[in-house]
């Protein structure tokens, strides 16, 4: 196991992973935040170097403090040999089982290998499983308009995470709250405000460069808002060099028909968001 530093072997391992795409997009998105200043303070972990068979992304120690905090202990997977992959999950100075933690990849094995690995450990494992969409030429992305005289594009901000909090499926609660800062401050992102200036739509990007947490007042639903905010994020995501992409749950029907109307098309791998919590009675 060998933590990557070395910025010309950042520089390598993007270019391997970008050839990849899009099957190492969460772990591609990851590398590229990391050499463009980490905002989320993350590292790279492979097998060996050069010749590597598995990728892992994580927080550096000192980011997670709290050990039941699945939000800010984040890590992302790619491989090409499933048992490389299991050893280095199973690597406890790779992954420290004992924390709650989210692992994400777009691969099958990813989640059958971790599902085997915390049975026999004993921890809870709970997985999402969501259609991965993903835009094959942002270029094409046409400039962001508005149909509603009564709405206008604002800015974000730490003051608004409370109300996002509160419309997250994972939110409500102090570690979702934090993990919403962290991306209202650190990641590209937009929103559409009334003309008393309070915002109705919105949508964010997280350390896998990923669009996340795209949402709609239900007042202010069938107005176009949700396709505009997922446009102009994707604007900023493809500025920076990112691809455009995103993980719909296949239920929700309304997030799927406004990233599609954008240009994204469904691809034919399921993206994985595996949430691994220790065992109850360990909790403290």
């Amino acid at each position: 196991m060998l933590i990557l530093t070395c910025p010309s072997r950042l520089q390598l391992l993007e270019g391997v992973l970008r050839r990849s795409l899009p099957q190492t997009l969460p772990a591609y998105g990851a590398v590229m935040h990391i050499k463009h200043g980490n905002p989320a303070q993350h590292e790279v972990v492979v097998d060996s170097w050069p010749e590597f068979k598995v990728v892992l992304t994580r927080p550096c120690k000192e980011v997670v403090q709290d050990k039941w905090d699945y939000y800010a202990n984040l890590h992302a997977a790619f491989y090409w040999d499933i048992d490389a992959c299991r050893a280095l999950l199973e690597n406890v100075g790779a992954i420290d089982w004992g924390k709650a933690f989210q692992l994400q990849g777009l691969q099958d094995g990813l989640y059958e290998t971790t599902k085997s690995i915390a049975e026999a450990r004993g921890v809870h494992l709970e997985p999402y499983c969501y259609l991965t969409l993903m835009h094959p030429d942002p270029s094409t992305l046409s400039p962001s308009g508005l149909r509603s005289e009564h709405l206008c594009f604002g800015t974000l901000n730490p003051s608004h995470t409370t109300l996002l909090n509160e419309t997250w499926y994972f939110g409500g609660n102090s570690q979702s709250l934090r993990y919403l800062d962290s991306l209202i401050r650190n990641f590209p992102k937009a929103c559409l405000v009334d003309k008393e200036g309070q915002v109705v739509s919105w949508c964010l990007s997280d350390p896998y460069a990923a669009m996340t947490h795209g949402y709609t007042l239900p007042q202010y639903r069938g107005q176009g808002c949700s396709g505009n905010v997922v446009r102009r994020t994707a604007e900023q995501l493809h500025a920076r060099g990112f691809p455009v992409y995103c993980g719909v749950s296949s239920k929700n029907h309304h997030s799927k028909k406004a990233v599609q109307k954008q240009g994204l098309h469904v691809l034919p791998w399921t993206y994985y968001m595996l949430i691994v919590t220790p065992a109850p009675n360990l909790k403290k």
